[in-house]
């Protein structure tokens, strides 16, 4: 029978399906859910910073409005900004130290940041409560138009090298894929210390209700088509780097994992095929993978990992663009 067995950040997974961060995360009753279904790992849901710092500076404004006394002076705009952090951090260290102690699975913390400033010392205590790794999920929109791509991208960096200088956990990285220079900008994050990457971050977007003429939030959970541009960066990037891929986005059944690892990732993250078809979904992915490995002869997740990732390939200009030309020309 196929052993699904794999590593990631360094952690011995029973199988190479991690729960992404989300709402299927975020309490130990859902995890212990999770685990007893067959999951390999699970990223507890992101804890905010943009979410910390909005929730501080409401209090100080009911503060204000209240006429609390001394609410103007620094003391205790510094008392209630520590009771909000300390307060939000403590419900996410509870979850951790439950899932610690009382299941097997594997635990990822996630922090959802865009600077380094006044959160990073949380990555301590969220090692301290029994993490096993850490994602950063990162995504800084080029809103600015005066900042330019370095700037940009030194952001990334920095956020890593602070938390990496806190923590000897494993970090992994979740970022989208809009640089100017991908690859060079993930291959310096392994530089940086980064122990994985996770392609790619799926964040909201705005639509527009023509009926209404209104805007609206675009579709939130993934599609299967969506799967296709992690799938190229994952075979380009694969064996061209020493740390762990994940891959996610429109990962929805047994042959999309499939075809994650054939291209090279070392885990899969899934969250809305479950959202779509339930969490038992993970034993029906689990079952189509063993029943696949086992028709193929496969008797370990390495024996086919990155085995058609683009430096293995005969035709590694399958994952270029060039393709996409030649598939149009072979229409007319």
């Amino acid at each position: 029978m196929a052993d699904l067995t794999t590593k990631y950040l360094g952690l011995t997974l029973r199988n190479p399906i991690i729960i992404a961060s989300s709402g299927l995360t975020d309490s130990f009753e859902k995890i212990t859910e999770l685990e007893r279904n067959g999951a390999g790992a699970v990223v507890l849901k992101s804890l905010f910073e943009e979410q910390i710092i909005l929730e501080a500076e409401h209090n100080l404004k009911e503060a204000g409005r209240n006429r609390l006394i001394y609410a103007e002076f620094s003391e205790t705009l510094d008392y209630i900004d520590v009771h909000i952090r300390d307060k939000e951090l403590g419900k996410y260290l509870d979850i951790i130290k439950q899932v610690k102690k009382e299941l097997t699975i594997p635990l990822i913390a996630s922090v959802n940041c865009v600077s380094d400033i006044g959160w990073t010392g949380f990555a301590k205590q969220i090692e301290k409560a029994g993490a096993d790794a850490l994602e950063l999920n990162i995504f800084i929109m080029p809103f600015g138009f005066d900042n330019n791509c370095d700037e940009i991208e030194q952001k990334y960096y920095k956020i890593l090298r602070k938390v990496k200088q806190e923590i000897n956990i494993p970090v992994a990285v979740k970022i989208s894929p809009y640089f100017a220079n991908l690859g060079k900008v993930i291959l310096n994050l392994e530089s940086e210390g980064a122990n994985g990457v996770v392609l790619f971050n799926r964040f909201t977007s705005p639509d527009i209700d023509i009926e209404n003429i209104n805007v609206t939030i675009a579709e939130v959970l993934s599609s299967p088509f969506e799967m296709t541009n992690s799938l190229r960066w994952v075979a380009i990037l694969a064996n061209r780097l020493k740390i762990d891929i994940a891959a996610t986005t429109g990962i929805h059944d047994g042959k999309a994992v499939i075809k994650q690892i054939l291209a090279g990732a070392s885990v899969v993250q899934v969250a809305s095929s479950l959202y779509i078809n339930g969490i038992s979904h993970i034993t029906e992915m689990l079952k189509y993978i063993e029943s696949w490995m086992d028709k193929k002869g496969y008797n370990y997740i390495d024996q086919f990992k990155g085995k058609l990732s683009q430096e293995k390939h005969s035709h590694p200009d399958v994952y270029e663009r060039l393709q996409f030309m030649r598939y149009f020309s072979k229409l007319k």
